[in-house]
């Protein structure tokens, strides 16, 4: 079969990073044979008028998720956002591939996920340990931190002239979620798709926290300082700020994995997937400055 002739499905299709890769999708492919799969089909407006077909089923239903891979030839597996459900959910979409014989299955998970001090890992590598048990031709995308991450407390920052983290001089090797988007629909629009293949996912540009922060006050004109806490402090301070307490636990620990240089990454795979440099982390933080 002809790559033009595919069926290409994404789950999570309403989230941040799935919108952003059925839109490359439906842009590079016949918008036709592109399947969103979405839990919430009134969220899925935008989507629909691309041209993609939408499909509804949520990693819990097993009976769905089987009905919504029929007639599918690729599938990318965005990670579900429920952190400690991931791994039961991911095999119910494995389950469904597995059932309708896909020929390639990729999944985003985490950079050097089999080697990373982020607790958020143990959920990616189990999730891949299970693709492939299943014996789908399959990649993993190891995805680095969205730049997205750390330009969302700009705004707070600016408030209060400070950056909190407790990532020491740990280095972030982000990229823009539109990078990690392209990259993902580049493998599955491959002419022959990289089965077996993991790539590690990283900017090719890097920053410590200080840095940022420097960034921030330097674009806003204003003084902004980090300031470099114990993880128990910064998991309290983000508490305080009215996260929700695993939330709050879940990205201290990230912060503190950064630190042993979890977040960091010199290999250049998505910028060779996407056919160019990665989005310069400056940039993103000065859009979202400017906005």
């Amino acid at each position: 079969m002809s790559s033009k002739d595919l069926r290409l499905l994404v789950t999570g299709a309403t989230g941040e990073l799935g919108r952003l890769v059925v839109a490359r999708l439906a842009e590079a492919h016949d918008p036709a044979r592109v399947v969103a799969l979405v839990r919430d089909p009134s969220r899925a407006q935008g989507l629909a008028a691309l041209g993609a077909e939408i499909r509804v089923a949520n990693y819990d239903d097993p009976a769905a998720l089987n009905a919504a891979f029929a007639g599918v030839d690729r599938a990318l597996l965005i990670s579900s956002s429920e952190v400690g459900r991931r791994v039961p959910q991911h095999r119910n979409v494995i389950d469904a591939a597995k059932a309708v014989n896909v020929s390639f299955l990729a999944y985003t998970s985490l950079l050097r996920a089999d080697a990373s001090p982020l607790a958020l890992a143990a959920e990616h590598l189990a999730t891949e340990r299970a693709i492939e048990a299943s014996g789908l031709p399959f990649a993993l995308l190891r995805n680095g931190w969205y730049t997205e991450n750390k330009t969302v407390s700009a705004p707070a920052a600016l408030d209060h002239g400070a950056v909190l983290g407790c990532a020491g001089t740990g280095r972030f090797a982000t990229a823009s979620r539109q990078d990690y988007a392209e990259a993902a629909a580049a493998v599955l629009l491959a002419d022959d798709a990289p089965a077996g293949r993991t790539f590690e996912l990283a900017g090719d540009d890097a920053f410590t926290m200080a840095e940022f922060a420097s960034e921030i006050g330097r674009l806003s004109g204003k003084p902004v300082i980090y300031r470099d806490l114990p993880e128990a402090e910064f998991r309290a301070a983000l508490e305080a700020a009215g996260l929700p307490a695993p939330f709050a636990a879940l990205l201290a620990d990230s912060d503190a994995g950064a630190s042993k240089g979890g977040l960091y990454s010199e290999r250049t795979d998505l910028s060779r997937l996407i056919g160019r440099p990665t989005t310069p982390w400056r940039r993103t933080l000065a859009d979202a400055i400017a906005a």
